[in-house]
């Protein structure tokens, strides 16, 4: 008598299937095809309106890069909490029983969105720069600020997606208890000095706009830690608990 034995799917495999899943929903699908359009919308309307100097790869990489980082958290979130409205939890967790498995593919699969979605903007501020023979000046490090940028805001989204399970919860904690903790840290002048640290749109600002000085890493890295690493943390932590149906 034999025992068949069930492979467990690699990471690699789940990481596929989570990015599979973030086009299969019709909101997914959408906001894929509502980024690229913003990217291409700004990138002409910049082209149309904007000076001289702003017609080169440079500062029309930098706005597709700032438009499509209000919509990448959402795409993160959704790709967490659509196992919810999809009611697709029970069979993820059943296949894979070690949840963190399918976070860690989530992960994954939310950082080859966020490199995809920034590919695609440098692709299309390409493309405008061709059309007015702007300057092709870009370097690595730029690139590597921009991808950080996004990065920490899908980050964000996913982290955001697991605390609450919920996509329009999530959607709207995200926005509001960053800006309000941003709020309360400008008007209130104890909190001044606390929210270098912890409000993490401060050293996000220089991030996008490449003057950033050691201190300002570490306030970036601090405040990552809290609105992604701390909010992560809770959500795993729930979804250990969380009873699957």
């Amino acid at each position: 008598m034999t025992t068949a034995t069930i492979a467990r799917p690699g990471i690699p495999r789940l990481a596929a299937v989570e990015l599979r899943k973030s086009a299969d929903t019709r909101a997914g699908f959408w906001l894929l095809v509502v980024i690229a359009l913003l990217a291409a919308a700004v990138v002409t309307l910049q082209l149309v309106f904007g000076d001289d100097d702003e017609a080169h790869l440079m500062p029309l990489f930098r706005s597709t890069a700032e438009i499509m980082s209000l919509i990448i958290p959402v795409l993160g979130i959704l790709l967490v909490t659509s196992e919810w409205s999809q009611r697709t939890a029970l069979t993820t967790f059943a296949l894979v029983p070690q949840r963190e498995r399918v976070v860690v593919a989530k992960l994954i699969g939310a950082t080859l969105l966020t490199l995809a979605a920034l590919a695609a903007g440098l692709l299309i501020a390409a493309i405008g720069n061709a059309i007015v023979g702007g300057d092709w000046s870009l370097g690595l490090g730029d690139v590597g600020r921009f991808a950080l940028y996004e990065l920490i805001g899908m980050l964000g989204g996913v982290a955001f997606g697991l605390a609450f399970m919920s996509s329009p919860l999530a959607i709207v904690m995200y926005f509001v208890i960053p800006i309000a903790w941003s709020i309360l840290g400008e008007t209130i002048s104890a909190l001044d000095k606390p929210a270098d640290w912890l409000d993490l749109s401060r050293p996000m600002m220089s991030l996008i706009e490449g003057n950033m000085t050691g201190t300002e890493w570490a306030q970036l890295g601090t405040a990552s830690a809290v609105w992604v690493g701390l909010v992560l943390v809770i959500g795993l932590a729930r979804l250990r608990r969380t009873e699957l149906k």
